[in-house]
């Protein structure tokens, strides 16, 4: 049987896509998760797969033609009965949900199960961090559903439809296989697209990102095995209609979100009435609650497992220090003129909404650098028999996300202005803190900074991140008595650096006489600018 693959909504608004490149003909037998398509948002770049066996019978568009959101793509008659009147469908870079067989009750709804097919980069599962509704509740298309963690990002799964949950088959925690349903709706009606629910349920924002970073209120983290624990004796709402955003600040500040009073319309509860709720009703009995976990001193051992990020950084950082001879090389640096240079510069930027900060300069200079040392932009090969000089400098950032350790990196540095790296940082470091960088922005990385003096620090000796050859640690910035020419006494704005080095392609000397000429960029500006023109 025929079965058209369905464009649906791909995030952040995008409506239309271009198709790149054609990978297959029709009349072409593929295979499930075989390379259909490339297609191009304005985002990124992404390969559209097969979702089952079977023969291409229509490819919709032409390689250059715009493709919709809603429109078939491609179609294909499908071996077996398996996906008899399924509508596949893609969604961007790692997001791609398809609809399971319907299953038609007596009442003429369709129950639908929710696939989670291969998320890309060889990923089989992935772990559900957060349920962001639950199971009898009536929710609306593109409303979040889920996050859930693979070993490269944080990714929120939106519902395809409107309609009720009728399952949800993992727990929190639980470990997601690819191939498998992760939730089941219930849907009205013969079409494909049941009915808008009650004007009461607001819809999700389109929007992958995660709430805006805020700082805790009250006693937010006291006691979290007794979430959602209603508090006093609050009247308890039937219904509570909230963002998948409040309703998760309701669990971290402990409160049932249906003992809220809303302040917007049909009762919506926003942010601003947990806070008041805390303040006006329930802050003594929090309080309390608090004090008597405070004054528990009873210590208990408690295991719990390392998944996600965190498990491929470990995996990856063991990997790099058994099979890498490490050797640490450090220096400081004086940024005194380049922290007066990038004053001048940033209240200008800043009125065009670009964000100037010293990490672009370090990025350039470390580019400028590598032109007269590629070997610190190079990769060894397995057997140590071969190395791979890099044409392109992509200098990756590890970023403490809240998931863990990210080292997104910018593309073609060598060929990037200051106000275009500058411009990466912000979006990277944004991207990277909420855990949800694109595999493309992860991959392809040549060499490495880290900047552990944002935190704290002077001096480290950081782990090099395979199979890159370098990685360099910023200490943070102090500002010491140094002597000037004349032998007088001055304050300088003085930074300590960390290089770590594989030994088996980069000596000492080698990575001695490249800090110095990175150094010299940063320490005397102008020559950097001359050394870019």
């Amino acid at each position: 049987m025929s079965q058209d693959f369905i464009l649906p909504d791909i995030g952040e608004g995008i409506v239309e896509c271009e198709v790149v490149e054609w990978l297959v003909a029709e009349g072409d037998t593929v295979t499930e998760d075989q390379p259909i398509c490339d297609v191009m948002t304005d985002k990124a770049l992404v390969q559209i797969p097969a979702v089952h066996n079977g023969v291409i019978s229509k490819l919709y568009y032409a390689k250059g033609d715009i493709a919709q959101v809603h429109a078939p793509l491609f179609s294909m008659n499908v071996d077996g009965d398996m996906a008899t009147g399924e509508t596949s469908a893609a969604t961007h870079t790692v997001e791609v949900v398809e609809v399971a067989p319907e299953t038609q009750t007596n009442t003429g709804e369709h129950l639908d199960d929710f696939i989670l097919p291969d998320i890309g980069e060889g990923i089989v599962e992935c772990e559900i961090v957060e349920w962001l509704v639950e199971e009898g509740q009536e929710i609306v298309e593109d409303q979040a559903v889920c996050d859930v963690m693979t070993d490269k990002a944080l990714v929120q799964i939106p519902a395809k439809y409107s309609g009720k949950v009728a399952k949800l088959y993992y727990q929190k925690g639980d470990v997601a296989k690819v191939h498998s349903p992760l939730f089941q709706m219930r849907l009205a009606g013969n079409s494909a697209s049941a009915e808008s629910p009650a004007p009461t349920v607001i819809a999700a924002s389109k929007s992958l990102e995660l709430e805006e970073t805020e700082q805790s209120i009250g006693l937010s983290s006291v006691n979290s095995s007794k979430v959602n624990k209603p508090l006093n004796n609050t009247v308890v709402n039937e219904k509570a209609v909230a963002s998948p955003a409040v309703r998760r600040r309701a669990r971290e500040m402990d409160l049932d979100i249906k003992c809220i009073p809303g302040s917007g319309k049909n009762g919506r509860i926003y942010k601003e009435d947990l806070t008041r709720f805390i303040q006006n009703e329930s802050k003594p009995a929090v309080i309390t609650e608090a004090n008597e976990v405070l004054s528990n001193n009873t210590s208990v051992d408690h295991v719990e497992p390392i998944k996600g990020i965190k498990a491929v950084m470990a995996k990856l950082m063991t990997e790099s220090v058994t099979t890498i001879p490490h050797f640490t090389y450090s220096d400081e640096i004086d940024l005194t003129e380049l922290i007066a240079l990038r004053g001048d510069l940033k209240e200008e930027y800043k009125k065009q909404g670009i964000k100037v900060t010293m990490m672009p300069f370090f990025i350039k200079a470390l580019s400028l650098a590598i032109k007269e040392f590629p070997v610190l932009n190079s990769k060894v090969n397995e057997d140590c028999t071969e190395l791979k000089y890099f044409g392109d400098h992509n200098i990756g950032m590890a970023v403490d996300s809240k998931v863990g350790l990210l080292v997104p990196n910018i593309k073609q540095c060598q060929t990037k202005n200051i106000v275009d790296i500058a411009n990466e940082v912000t979006r990277l470091s944004d991207s990277a803190r909420t855990g949800r960088v694109s595999p493309e922005d992860l991959k392809g990385g040549t060499i490495t900074i880290s900047n552990i003096g944002a935190i704290g620090g002077t001096i480290a000796t950081p782990i090099i991140n395979k199979p890159e050859v370098a990685i360099v640690a910023l200490g943070k910035l102090q500002h010491l008595p140094r002597f000037d020419d004349q032998g007088n006494v001055v304050s300088r704005a003085i930074m300590q650096v960390s290089w770590s080095g594989d030994h088996r392609v980069i000596d000492g000397g080698t990575i001695a006489r490249f800090n110095n000429l990175w150094k010299d960029y940063l320490e005397n500006p102008s020559r950097m600018i001359m050394a870019m023109s």
